[in-house]
């Protein structure tokens, strides 16, 4: 499986990812620009935490417009995986591949800090590898982090399964402590927390670990 990492002007998590998939989990992956028109020769798309052209308009709202997000938009449309962390989980529901949005921290403060949260539906292709309901530790790192949806909206993402992360503690104020979704087909899924910052038992917890397991055993085959 080969995973595209998308970086856009203010990346900062995008040689976190690279390392995560390619160094620690032996997939092939490499960098691919903001401008890039052709994801063909990838299996997967990986859009990374930081602060895409600045987040200067509002966070994700100009990365929507990238040329490569209508190749990503048409990556999912084929059934693709497509995964944003954190400021990637925000250009995911700017460009409406994912519903809802990301609101300032209720608290209005940035948070930087590990958090538990709790693994809702492990039933999908990005969480098989753990187990229903378990409780993982990932860390978070965001000012505007708090989903909010409607409430007809919120019905649909429960009777559909397509919450998958809930925060133990609602560190941010989101909608029914919402930490992580995917789209109805199951395919695309965005989440504030950051699975390639927990990768090895030196940086605090390993529990990221399993969320690329279950992307790469579910969506194709480890080519490396």
């Amino acid at each position: 499986m080969k995973f595209a990492v998308v970086v856009f002007p203010g990346s900062n998590c995008d040689k976190d990812l690279l390392w995560a998939v390619k160094d620690l989990m032996g997939a092939e992956a490499s960098f691919v620009s903001h401008t890039t028109t052709d994801l063909s020769a990838f299996d997967g798309v990986l859009l990374p935490g930081g602060f895409s052209y600045g987040d200067y308009l509002r966070c994700g709202a100009i990365a929507r417009f990238s040329n490569v997000m209508k190749e990503v938009t048409r990556f999912a449309e084929e059934g693709k995986p497509v995964f944003g962390t954190c400021n990637g989980f925000q250009i995911l529901t700017e460009a409406g591949l994912l519903p809802g949005t990301l609101l300032r921290n209720e608290s209005l403060n940035f948070i930087c800090k590990k958090v538990a949260l709790k693994v809702v539906n492990a039933n999908t292709n990005f969480t098989s590898e753990y187990s229903q309901d378990e409780i993982i530790h990932l860390p978070i790192a965001h000012g505007e982090g708090n989903y909010y949806c409607d409430e007809e909206t919120l019905a649909q993402l429960k009777a559909n399964q397509q919450i998958v992360f809930e925060y133990k503690e609602n560190i941010n104020g989101s909608v029914a402590n919402i930490a992580g979704i995917t789209n109805e087909k199951g395919n695309v899924l965005g989440m504030m927390p950051h699975p390639e910052r927990a990768m090895e038992s030196l940086l605090g917890s390993e529990d990221g670990r399993l969320f690329f397991a279950s992307m790469i055993k579910n969506f194709g085959k480890v080519t490396n």
